[in-house]
């Protein structure tokens, strides 16, 4: 006899979006809208959104729906709220009924309330250092999350935190790989530019350097943008153009 499969876990689940995902912003839309689902229960709606807290900035990396964003939002307009108290406190946040709530003034209370919801429920992901995050349950019923909902979100938050850090820890080192090669190529350029300032002015690097920081603060351009800009005249289209050390004169200029 065949034997009957058992059931997939909340882990194996998560891991198999992770494998299916195009990319991690893909995956985290879509650990939102499967978290919402697995937090909705008895045919409710719900809405979810997924918190990370990094360099003191924080941003909804996640959601299951635009509405679940735009609540969380809220939050970061107003620097306070449920979901940044769980990610920046480690602790779990429950709001029973917006309608009662007083802990981050009215205008949060109102503002959520505003999205025909009731009830909020925030509990922090175990990211262990890598930065941190809330799952953030909304719901329009209040006291949604009593209970033995609360106990299954603490469960499923809790079953996930390994592949949420993972993916946290990925895309950490993805950041930091395109922003070195973002600054190795901007630090190329600009060596590249140094040279031919040198050479069409035949003077030292130091004189060079100082040539194009002039350029650059007198033009209110970033550096490397008129490093690109000289590099690409001279490769590209063949043209001289001349950077001079500061005081000098072009040929035909008067002083």
């Amino acid at each position: 006899m065949p034997t009957q499969e058992q059931p997939l876990s909340a882990t194996d689940k998560v891991q198999n979006l992770i494998l299916d995902s195009a990319d991690f912003e893909d995956f985290l839309n879509e650990l939102a809208r499967f978290s919402a689902h697995q937090m909705a229960g008895d045919g409710d709606d719900a809405l979810c959104g997924i918190t990370l807290l990094r360099d003191r900035k924080a941003a909804t990396i996640g959601w299951s729906s635009d509405s679940a964003r735009e609540v969380d939002e809220i939050q970061y307009s107003l620097s306070q709220g449920p979901c940044l108290t769980a990610a920046k406190d480690e602790r779990e946040v429950y709001v029973p009924d917006l309608f009662e709530e007083d802990r981050w003034g009215p205008d949060y209370a109102n503002a959520v309330a505003s999205h025909g919801l009731r009830s909020v429920l925030s509990l922090p992901f175990n990211l262990q250092g890598e930065a941190k995050a809330a799952l953030n349950l909304y719901s329009d019923v209040p006291h949604k999350f009593d209970g033995g909902a609360a106990a299954r979100a603490r469960d499923f938050t809790r079953e996930i935190s390994q592949a949420l850090r993972l993916a946290v820890r990925f895309s950490l080192h993805a950041d930091s790989a395109s922003n070195l090669r973002a600054t190795l190529e901007s630090r190329t350029i600009i060596d590249i530019a140094i040279g031919i300032v040198m050479a069409q002015n035949r003077c030292s690097q130091a004189a060079a350097v100082e040539i194009l920081t002039e350029a650059s603060s007198n033009s209110n351009t970033k550096l490397r943008d008129i490093a690109r800009s000289l590099v690409d005249s001279v490769g590209g289209a063949g043209a001289h153009t001349h950077y001079q050390e500061p005081g000098s004169v072009r040929p035909g200029q008067s002083a």
